[in-house]
């Protein structure tokens, strides 16, 4: 019977070589690829065919989300009007194993008829795209892990690091935060565990005045829904809370009290600028099901944990 686990790991360790090659490989040009990439005015265009081609759509996926503008750009497609998309700003990112690959010739000429700039990754020192880049980043020597060297495995994995360690270098040289990272991802799961308090609360608030009598706030209750009112002073500042656990126990003439003979003095806030993450884990941890998203002293806003299940934090 075929060992699966032993072919699997021989393809896994050859390409881990690969990659420590190719780390161990780096030098100035890559240095110098970042510098050209950093001065890029307009877009970096990624461009492949095949294998390289689907590597290139994920680096130009990975330059877009972290700061850098990128588009992927089909080189066959080039060659039948997409070249109007390469414009003098921008630079292109051309990958090519082996550099002789016939559909990237017009989209090679194109930036050299406009000194576009023209960054060249391939194993091949002496190919065509090599040759005419303006910098070259060589893949080293190294076996693809099908062992007949006809698959592209290794040579596609060492590419696809290679754009990520440029995406990565221009990310953190841009100081580029996980705010910015939440403004390219709003959807999904990500986009959830980065969202803020302040983006997810609500600004209708439950609110009445420490002297306000019970039966007002009982109605300030009922009417926003949320289960609760925050009980302010006189300017203003989030000073209590009312819940249900404090209506059960104030049961006994509670129309006749007022609200700060009610409330429950300092209740738990969360600054708006908060991750929604940490409320909802303060929540959880309380088990309160509202939080008053809290500025100075002063109410801004009130989070419910539906709100968090809602916008995909569990």
């Amino acid at each position: 019977m075929a060992d699966y686990i032993q072919t699997a790991r021989r393809v896994i360790q050859t390409e881990i070589d690969g990659l420590s090659a190719l780390a161990q490989g780096l030098d100035a040009q890559f240095t110098r690829a970042v510098e050209m990439l950093l001065a890029v005015k307009g877009r970096v265009i990624v461009s492949g065919m095949g294998k390289s081609g689907h590597v290139g759509r994920k680096i130009a996926a990975t330059l877009a989300s972290t700061g850098t503008p990128a588009q992927f750009v089909h080189p066959a497609e080039a060659s039948h009007g997409d070249l109007g998309m390469v414009t003098r700003d921008d630079l292109a990112l051309v990958l090519s194993n082996s550099g002789e690959t016939p559909e990237l010739a017009d989209l090679i000429a194109h930036t050299r008829r406009f000194n576009i700039p023209l960054i060249g990754v391939a194993a091949r020192p002496q190919s065509t795209l090599m040759r005419q880049a303006d910098l070259g980043l060589l893949l080293p020597a190294a076996a693809e892990a099908c062992g007949n060297g006809i698959v592209p495995t290794t040579s596609t994995t060492m590419t696809l690091a290679l754009g990520d360690a440029l995406a990565i270098a221009l990310m953190e040289h841009r100081e580029f935060t996980p705010e910015h990272f939440r403004t390219f991802h709003p959807g999904g799961k990500l986009g959830a565990l980065l969202a803020k308090v302040g983006d997810l609360m609500h600004r209708d608030m439950p609110l009445v005045g420490q002297a306000a009598p019970m039966s007002e706030a009982l109605l300030v209750i009922s009417q926003k829904g949320y289960g609760v009112t925050g009980v302010t002073d006189d300017a203003g500042a989030l000073v209590g809370i009312i819940t249900d656990g404090d209506l059960r126990r104030h049961m006994q003439g509670l129309l006749d009290l007022d609200a700060a003979s009610v409330m429950t003095r300092a209740p738990r806030t969360i600054a708006p600028e908060a991750l929604a993450e940490a409320a909802l884990a303060q929540m959880q941890d309380r088990k309160i099901t509202c939080l008053f998203a809290v500025s100075d002293g002063t109410p801004q806003g009130i989070l419910h944990i539906h709100d968090c299940l809602r916008a995909g934090l569990v």
